[in-house]
């Protein structure tokens, strides 16, 4: 069960920090926003960011082995890392139309999947 909880709070977390990362990049496109200054969409994403901690938090220490979680701390990195990246892809593709996803992006993901496997070989 902790595996789940691990990688489910990693998610929603990491879905978080994209948004606090990124998500500004389109508040020029929103009425209420448009007049902001710099300090002041930092200050959003900075409140943005406050629930990736939140939840990335209890993550790790359900995950991390040294707390009864499955995982070392390698293998929690590596699936915050490919959690990250198919999260930010993802949003990408939805919210910056622009975005493509191409052939070698895709190769780049295969390999993040290969350091998966060499994290966790025993």
């Amino acid at each position: 069960m902790r595996v789940f909880y691990t990688i489910l709070l990693l998610t929603l977390s990491n879905t978080f920090m994209t948004f606090a990362w990124y998500g500004h990049l389109k508040f020029k496109e929103m009425k209420w926003s448009q007049n902001l200054g710099l300090v002041s969409i930092i200050l959003i994403s900075w409140g943005i960011a406050l629930f990736e901690y939140i939840l990335q938090v209890p993550a790790n220490r359900l995950g991390f082995k040294e707390e009864g979680g499955p995982f070392s701390l390698m293998q929690l990195k590596v699936i915050q890392e490919v959690i990250t990246l198919t999260v930010f892809v993802i949003f990408s593709l939805i919210f910056f139309k622009n975005e493509t996803f191409r052939w070698n992006h895709f190769i780049g993901f295969l390999f993040m999947i290969l350091a998966v496997y060499f994290i966790f070989k025993k």
